[in-house]
This record gives C-alpha cells, structure tokens and sequence, in this order.
C-alpha cells in the first residue's frame, strides 16, 4: 500500500512503501539537561550559521561534522552560507559548549541540488562534511562510526535540537524505520526545524553507531514522519573527495570506519535512556 507525503519543509510531495502506523513504536523525547543524561552525545553539537539559523551535526572524526547538505544554503536566497560564518558547539547545553570549533572547509554532496524539486534525489544526497579548524580531541567527546544499511524495522534513535529546544539536546530512544526508497529512510522518529543534520543511531554491542542524517519532516496519512540519508554509498564517496583532494582538505582524524551490522568497537559510553 502506498502512502502520500506531505512535505513541512517546502520539498516536493512524493510517495514511499510504509509500515501501517499501528505497527511503529516510539517514545517521547527526553531533553538531555544534566551532565549525566548528555554522557556520551557530547559529539553531537549545535552547528550555528551565522544568525541565520542553526541545524545539528555530530563527529565522524577528530575533524569532521556530518550534517544535511541543506543546511549549508540560505533558505531566502539558496545562496551558500559562508564556511567562515559556521560555528560547531558540541554537547551545547544550558549556553555551554564542551568544546568550541571554527569551520575551515565544507562539502557538500557532488550530486546534491539545493533546488531540486524531487524528494527521492534531494533526501538521497543531503549530506555535507565540514572540516574543523582545529580536531577535537577530548576523552569526553569521541567521534561515532557509522553503520553499515540497518533493515526495513529496525529500532533507531535520535539526539538533535530544535527551534523549540535550541539550548539543549533532546534524545528519542526507540523509533524505527518504515521503509526504505532509493536511498532515503522513512522513519517514525520525531524532529522539527533544527534537528536537521542530527544523526540517527542504532546501538550494537553498547556502542551508538550512525546510521543516518536527517533531512525533511513529513506527513503520511496524518503521521508524522522524518526522512533520512541513507548513508553507506554517498558517505563513502564524499570521504574518496577528501582523499583526492588533500591539499585542499586536511586528512580526516581518524578515517571513519563501518561497521557491519554485527561488528562493535570500544564503545564511546553513549546510552539510550530507559524510562
């Protein structure tokens, strides 16, 4: 059965394979206000764009941010904001950052089209990296590797702000994906303006792994959906540009792994919260 999208964030209508709502569990957010609820998503940071707005991004390495490659345009003008007016605040919380980095170079996606009308095409390639102007290199804030392709149903999570929690970040612990189409996730997770960029996670073995970035909000038959990259191919290619172009782009600290759906690593103490 199909289902018909309505955008909320002026892209186009489309229409994606979905679970019947009844079938996706979800749980509320949790603001993570307190050193204690924040241990471990200090990676995820506030990512200010000059005065204009803000979206979130998280460390994929001592040096670089993964985000939505739309965050990176002016919203009025398309116009591409100035790298040097990017400012990344990771484990921003109560006006406090855990750390405070510049922005020295951005990429986005080579196949990404701020004005491109069709949803599939602009969710596919909504990624950018951004290279900070010095890596961040502290025991409290590790950078996250990245999952390899969850399945259709598999339980995610997502720590992002908001307009409406711009100070602090907030935590969905249990929300799944409902489908998958041409590179682009359908998931049940809730996020508003802000949480573009914010990375979703699944947890294997402990440790919080990425999986993907979230691009749009939408509607399906009167459920409220997101839309995120699906990021195995498109991530890989933007981290060969990186690779090419070394003397433009400072190698990545260190380069970042994916993991396979079974593997883990030396966790970096991020945890989905129980009620």
């Amino acid at each position: 059965m199909f289902f018909k999208l309505k955008l909320a964030v002026a892209l186009a209508v489309g229409y994606v394979l979905l679970t019947p709502p009844s079938e996706a569990g979800t749980s509320p957010l949790k603001s993570l206000v307190t050193m204690d609820d924040s241990r471990g998503w200090e990676g995820v940071g506030r990512l200010n764009m000059g005065r204009r707005s803000f979206c979130t991004g998280a460390l994929v390495a001592e040096n670089l941010v993964l985000t939505a490659a739309h965050c990176l345009f002016d919203r009025d003008t398309g116009a591409r904001v100035p790298t040097d007016e990017i400012e990344f605040l990771a484990g921003w919380r109560g006006g406090r950052a855990s750390a405070y980095r510049g922005v020295r170079r951005a990429i986005v996606h080579p196949d990404y089209v701020y004005s491109e009308q069709n949803v599939a095409s602009r969710v596919r390639y909504d990624l950018a990296l951004l290279e900070l102007d010095r890596p961040i290199r502290s025991g409290s804030i590790r950078p996250f590797p990245v999952h390899a392709q969850p399945p259709k149903g598999a339980e995610v999570g997502v720590v992002s702000y908001a307009f409406d929690r711009a100070d602090s970040p907030s935590l969905q612990e249990s929300c799944n994906i409902l489908a998958r189409q041409s590179g682009a996730l359908v998931m049940s997770c809730s996020v508003d303006f802000g949480s573009s960029g914010a990375p979703v996670f699944v947890m294997e073995d402990g440790v919080a792994q990425i999986v993907s970035v979230v691009s749009a909000k939408a509607m399906a038959r009167n459920m409220p959906v997101s839309l995120g990259t699906s990021l195995e191919r498109p991530l890989a290619e933007m981290m060969q540009m990186l690779a090419a172009n070394e003397g433009r782009f400072s190698r990545p600290e260190p380069v970042v792994r994916v993991m396979s759906p079974s593997g883990g690593e030396a966790g970096g103490g991020a945890k989905f919260l129980r009620p």
